[in-house]
């Protein structure tokens, strides 16, 4: 349980870079045989670019940090439940497990709105740990929806 909450601390070192850019404060790392492997955050708006998801930059970092497309024995501590686009990619990765600190009951697919990433219809599933962190996680996107509502209310 320490090095979950060790990597899931990293994971939110993730969102904070995030949120320093008025980005939706998001972070991710890829764990693998104990070694982060690959970090992500949250650059929508500052890349321009719909595929900027914590999960996908981290993936990709991933696969390339081993050479391969598949991430298996890999787990994933992300932030926030992950989106459609998002937990599609860690299936079609093989990521052996995705530990989550917030759900997502508007838009989350690990159980908020579908589970995408425990569907027996699929040729691969993903072992899931929801809320691990829950408050931690919450509340840098509480804080970050406050500041922007304040800011547009100005």
């Amino acid at each position: 349980m320490d090095l979950d909450k060790k990597y899931m601390k990293e994971a939110l070192r993730q969102a904070r870079k995030a949120y320093a850019l008025e980005e939706v404060p998001i972070g991710c790392v890829i764990v693998y045989e104990g070694q982060i492997i690959a970090r992500g955050y949250n650059r929508r708006n500052s890349d321009k670019n719909t595929l900027s998801h914590a999960e996908i930059i981290a993936i990709r970092k991933a696969s390339k940090k081993l050479g391969d497309w598949r991430l298996e024995g890999c787990t994933m501590y992300v932030t926030l439940e992950p989106c459609q686009m998002c937990a599609g990619a860690i299936v079609q990765s093989r990521m052996s497990q995705v530990v989550i600190g917030s759900m997502n009951p508007k838009a989350g697919c690990a159980g908020s709105v579908i589970n995408l990433l425990e569907m027996q219809e699929f040729n691969h599933q993903v072992l899931v740990t929801r809320g691990f962190m829950e408050e931690e996680c919450s509340q840098i996107l509480k804080n970050f929806f406050k500041e922007l509502r304040e800011k547009k209310k100005k």
